[in-house]
């Protein structure tokens, strides 16, 4: 894997002809704001399941053009950018295989990239260039209108485009992320799977989990509960409230490093109940001076 850090620099035009946005929410729209800020692409277009999207879309500007459907909005792209949630891709790539143009290139924005190539690869066509992606941003806000183009800035995109996919085709997408201020990671999709299980779904899965037991204690509880909420649970209903379908299927197509990760944070989480049962005060302190050591260095790298 590489990292490049480097800034974007697009000179002489846009970067692209035309953008294909296939669904338009928190990320799609965000990377939509982008490119018409940065006048990225001589033309954009939008499309989604949901209309009420594409009247968002239209009403905000997001992009130059809406499509009803995903045929209409890839016929003639350069670029298309699938922002859908992980478990419509192969139902998307159907859609899209044939009406792709030759030299076109197809990226996504998904947290899962082994189930990208899975579902989105098959379909494309000879002479289309495909560069996954996963640009690791985002609030616990969905829709087109929860967007905004600094979203990207000082934050990674990791890239994982197959083996012998055109170098030219994965710059002009880490271009793209670059006028964003992104940060740019080449990876392995597996190895990318493994460290967002840890670094990602398992803290999603443990806040939906702490706030779904909340939701099940008896009814003055969870009163009070809401009520004197500490910063630490709140924390926990921030990240609890991102979008469930998204989040249901990144757990059901990372499935397998998912429940490693789990199995290995059970583990940890037996011995610190253990620690605290048998008043092994320097255990907990052990733990958590390490744990401490971690948020900083995260401070200091600026992701946080």
């Amino acid at each position: 894997m590489t990292a490049d850090s480097s800034p974007a620099v697009v000179a002489g035009g846009p970067l692209f002809g035309r953008i294909a946005f296939i669904g338009i929410g928190l990320i799609g729209s965000s990377l939509a704001r982008l490119v018409a800020e940065k006048g990225l692409a001589a033309s954009t277009v939008c499309t989604a399941k949901d209309p009420q999207h594409l009247v968002d879309a239209a009403e905000l500007g997001l992009t130059t053009d809406t499509a009803a459907t995903i045929a209409e909005a890839v016929t003639g792209a350069d670029l298309v950018v699938v922002c859908t949630p992980v478990g419509a891709y192969e139902e998307v790539a159907a859609a899209m295989g044939p009406h792709l143009k030759p030299g076109a290139i197809v990226t996504d924005v998904g947290s899962v990239k082994q189930a990208t190539v899975r579902d989105l690869g098959p379909f494309i066509p000879e002479g289309v260039h495909f560069v996954p992606g996963h640009p690791i941003a985002g609030t616990e806000h969905s829709g087109p209108r929860a967007g905004f183009a600094d979203l990207f800035r000082d934050r990674w995109c990791i890239l994982t485009p197959p083996p012998a996919t055109d170098p030219a085709a994965v710059d002009k997408v880490a271009a793209l992320w670059r006028a964003g201020g992104s940060m740019i990671e080449i990876m392995d999709p597996g190895h990318h799977d493994r460290v967002l299980a840890i670094t990602s779904h398992l803290p999603h899965l443990i806040a939906y989990t702490i706030v779904g037991t909340a939701t099940d204690l008896e009814e003055h509880l969870k009163h009070e509960v809401i009520k004197f909420s500490a910063s630490g649970f709140r924390d926990f209903t921030r990240i609890a409230a991102s979008d469930p379908v998204m989040w249901r299927d990144v757990f059901l197509n990372n499935r397998e490093a998912v429940l490693e990760i789990i199995q290995r944070f059970t583990e940890d989480l037996t011995a610190l109940q253990r620690a605290i049962r048998w008043g092994e005060g320097d255990k907990l302190e052990d733990l958590f001076t390490r744990t401490r050591t971690i948020r900083r260095a995260i401070i200091d790298a600026r992701q946080a």
